[in-house]
């Protein structure tokens, strides 16, 4: 667990809350001392061979304790502006991070790793141009490589934590739908064209959610993407575990059960953060009414959830939004605000099943 200078600390009282399926486990809600060891959730769900997963996205610099395990995976926003400077910091933390494996995507704030994009426009965002070879030296040069750094953007790579391990396979990719106009955007009328160049892997990066699916901002827009979602729906695409993050305030996990190879349901799922049981006094009758559909729909979903999960027969997908840049309404609790990758926004754990 590493961090030079920790917004908080897994010391930090938190409740427990892990979600379970016959073979992936996700552990949202834990301390330090509250985080099973991978060797119990293995004695305890039938023994054989499990990786730990480690997901955390949209850190924009920030630096905090990040639990141990086998792969580290980062869904991008690893800067706030894309700063030589502020890449130099974040890749300085993963460099010193103990994972045997850390994957590595790009985001939209990452703007000088979007190299033709940033150099027709960087007077946009910077006094001065940035070193887009020097950024992108950080993620992919030797330095990284040497400390288990395997940078993706549109590309697919494979990996064994140990010679007598499984080979996991994993595409990852820094592309989201059109939002404001900065790095690695997209028109939704060109989704296409990107999503159908994704690959068949156990893996899935993006940095941007699938439309319905952890993705829904404060401002109660459905920020993913419809193509993406269609292509999981469709069978086209369908990981073991696919992280994303982008929408901060849309932080957390759900493990979705799918019911035949092909076409499916189309899966929608949301946060509690975004449809809290107690409304404040600001909430209008349109917000209350709002919050309630979000959650029958949750609910139904997660209802399910708890029905199929447990078949071991059923191919699984575990979906993350690992932003842990606290954002929404649950920053505040209890008269604390939440840290970044504190309460709320942790890291989120998942432990898969060789």
């Amino acid at each position: 667990m590493q961090s030079d200078s920790p917004d908080f600390s897994l010391d930090e009282g938190s409740e427990i809350l892990d979600l379970n399926s016959a073979d992936a486990i996700v552990h949202l809600e834990y301390t330090a001392a509250t985080l099973p060891s991978l060797e119990d959730v293995a004695k305890a769900n039938g023994g054989g061979q499990w990786t730990r997963f480690v997901c955390i996205s949209d850190t924009h610099t920030r630096t905090y304790e990040v639990p141990d395990g086998d792969v580290l995976l980062h869904g991008g926003d690893l800067t706030k502006h894309g700063k030589e400077s502020e890449m130099k910091t974040t890749m300085e933390w993963l460099y010193g991070m103990p994972h045997k494996v850390k994957v590595v995507i790009a985001g939209n704030h990452d703007l000088a790793l979007h190299r033709d994009w940033y150099e027709e426009g960087w007077e946009r965002w910077h006094s001065k141009e940035e070193d887009s070879a020097a950024v992108h030296d950080l993620v992919s040069g030797k330095k990284a490589q040497v400390s288990g750094i395997i940078y993706l953007e549109n590309e697919r790579a494979t990996f064994q934590i140990a010679p007598d391990r499984r080979q996991w396979s994993v595409y990852g990719s820094p592309w989201s739908p059109e939002f404001f106009h900065w790095a690695f955007n997209y028109k939704r009328k060109e989704a296409e064209q990107i999503v159908s160049q994704y690959e068949k892997t156990d893996i899935l990066m993006t940095h941007g959610p699938p439309h319905n699916i952890l993705d829904l901002t404060t401002s109660s827009e459905n920020a993913g993407c419809e193509t993406l979602a269609a292509y999981l729906t469709l069978g086209r695409l369908r990981p073991r575990l696919h992280i994303f993050g982008h929408i901060h305030e849309a932080h957390g996990a759900h493990i979705h059960s799918w019911e035949s190879d092909g076409r499916c349901e189309p899966l929608q799922v949301q946060n509690d953060i975004n449809y809290p049981h107690h409304l404040t006094e600001s909430d209008s009758e349109g917000e209350a009414k709002r919050i309630d559909k979000v959650r029958t729909v949750t609910e139904k979903c997660q209802a399910r959830a708890l029905e199929k999960n447990g078949d071991p027969e059923l191919q699984r997908t575990v979906f993350v939004n690992a932003a842990t840049y606290p954002q929404g309404r649950n920053v505040w609790k209890d008269g604390k605000r939440a840290g970044h990758g504190g309460a709320r926004f942790r890291p989120v754990v998942v432990d898969l099943r060789d």
